[in-house]
C-alpha cells in the first residue's frame, strides 16, 4: 500500500486542470496544514481534498467496493482512514480553514460538460460562506452541505 500514489492522482490532476482553466490559482499539498490538502486556496481560506471513493469509503458509491478477503484488516484500515480524515477536517476548521471534499466519482468517467459543471460548483462553493462541503458524482455537481451532521469546528 505504500506504493499507492497519494499525490497527482488522475482525479486530482483532472480537477486541477478544470480549476486552472477557470482562472483559479492554488497551492499543492501544503504540508503545514493538517492532512496536507490536495489543493489550498489561501485567498478563500479553503482546503480541498480529492478523495478516492475506495480508500475513503464513500457511502453508496459504486467505486467504494469492499474487499472480500481479509475483511477485518480492511475494516480497520478504512475506519482508521475515516477517523484521520475527521481529525484533519476538525483541525483545519479549528484553525479557521474551510474544507471541501471532492469525491473521485464526481470526476471519474465524466464527460466534458459534467466536468464544467463541477468547476462551476467548486467556484460557487469557494465564494460561499459554508465551512464544509462535499461534491459527489451526481450528474449535477451540486455541493452537499453537512455542517449540521458533522459539527465542524467542535
Amino acid at each position: 500500500m505504500a506504493s499507492v500514489g497519494q499525490r497527482d492522482t488522475g482525479p486530482e490532476m483532472c480537477l486541477r486542470r478544470i480549476l486552472h482553466r477557470r482562472g483559479l490559482r492554488y497551492r499543492l499539498h501544503d504540508r503545514s496544514l493538517p492532512g496536507s490538502p490536495d489543493l489550498v486556496f489561501p485567498r478563500f481560506q479553503t482546503a480541498v481534498f480529492v478523495h478516492g471513493c475506495f480508500w475513503h469509503v464513500h457511502d453508496g458509491c459504486k467505486f467504494a467496493t469492499k474487499p472480500s478477503s481479509r475483511k477485518e484488516f480492511w475494516k480497520d484500515k478504512f475506519d482508521a482512514n475515516r477517523k484521520r480524515d475527521r481529525r484533519n477536517y476538525d483541525a483545519l476548521a479549528a484553525s479557521g480553514w474551510r474544507v471541501l471534499v471532492v469525491w473521485e466519482c464526481a470526476i471519474k468517467g465524466q464527460k466534458e460538460d459534467e466536468l464544467d459543471k463541477l468547476g462551476k460548483a467548486v467556484m460557487r462553493w469557494l465564494k460561499s460562506d459554508d465551512s464544509y462541503g462535499e461534491i459527489e458524482g451526481n450528474h449535477g455537481a451540486s455541493v452537499k452541505k453537512e455542517t449540521a451532521k458533522r459539527d465542524v469546528g467542535r
